[in-house]
């Protein structure tokens, strides 16, 4: 059923803020207890209440195909999570977000060498420009105070960033295959698959206190996740693109409350730099731009 392009970014908006508290929470509890640790009993929960929300509906088992879409992502997926929050126990988190965003103007590099998409003036402009506010953001955390362990945090949200890019192609043909509660209940279910194979060395049963922090944010998770996956579904999304970039705004107000974290000018002026990056490059790429890494911990 086609909708109003309002409704989807409504949808959309929600989504990328609920990510965005989610975000805070998911740093509040790793800091404690790990990022490892924090994700993957965060998913735990999230299978549970997907999978009986998900048999409630009485669902037929998804083809071969569409499974192997889903645990294609769902590699992405694992991959780009843990890095994620791994790093954003170490970077402030309106820094980690404005890093992510230069996942869409990686997917163009990524589409020109595995895809040979015909790259125009105005994307490789937009991504100088996104290159740019990056060099920016790195430079003004270097000149500032710092440490070793900062550096490598914000090397972490990159990485994430750039499998993120190269999720976005599988992330939009598993809209299209799959209904959002489908989508949730399988990638949370073979992203836990995946991080569990590390349990028997890094895995550890949280204390009571961590419990309320860690089902908050599955939660969250569960909601964007459906949300995101709606709006995608139902809206191109070189037309949801603007709306992924307010969760900069969500970061900054999370990251000052919750941890006292000062944003900035450089952090700022980096982002307005990506930001207008990805815009002059998508404004001629229909469909490549998408989700910072307001999916990268959808999982």
């Amino acid at each position: 059923m086609r909708v109003p392009a309002t409704v989807a970014l409504g949808a959309a908006s929600a989504g990328i803020a609920f990510y965005s508290i989610m975000d805070a929470v998911m740093k509040a509890v790793s800091i404690e207890i790990g990022a490892y640790n924090t994700l993957v009993w965060r998913l735990g929960i999230a299978v549970l209440l997907t999978g009986m929300v998900y048999a409630f509906t009485r669902p037929k088992l998804p083809s071969r195909g569409t499974m192997k879409v889903h645990f294609a992502r769902s590699v992405l997926v694992a991959a780009m999570a843990i890095s994620f929050f791994w790093g954003i126990v170490r970077v402030p988190l309106a820094e980690a977000i404005a890093l992510s965003f230069i996942a869409p103007l990686i997917a163009l590099g990524l589409a020109a060498v595995f895809l040979h998409e015909r790259i125009g003036a105005q994307s490789v402009w937009g991504s100088l420009l996104g290159l740019a506010g990056v060099a920016v953001v790195v430079a003004g955390r270097i000149g500032g105070t710092h440490s070793h362990e900062t550096l490598v945090g914000m090397g972490a949200v990159l990485f994430s960033a750039v499998v993120y890019a190269m999720n976005l192609v599988v992330a939009r043909h598993q809209a299209q295959l799959a209904k959002p509660l489908e989508i949730a209940f399988f990638q949370n279910l073979f992203v836990l698959g995946l991080l569990a194979l590390a349990a028997p060395w890094w895995l550890a049963v949280p204390a009571a206190q961590h419990w309320p922090g860690i089902g908050v944010a599955a939660l969250l998770a569960i909601i964007s996740l459906l949300l995101l996956s709606w709006a995608y579904a139902r809206a191109e999304a070189q037309v949801l693109l603007p709306v992924e970039y307010t969760a900069f705004i969500w970061a900054s107000l999370m990251g000052w409350w919750m941890f006292g974290e000062k944003v900035t000018i450089a952090t700022v002026g980096g982002t307005i730099l990506i930001v207008a990056g990805c815009l002059l490059a998508a404004r001629r790429q229909r469909g490549h731009g998408a989700a910072p890494e307001a999916e990268a911990a959808l999982s």
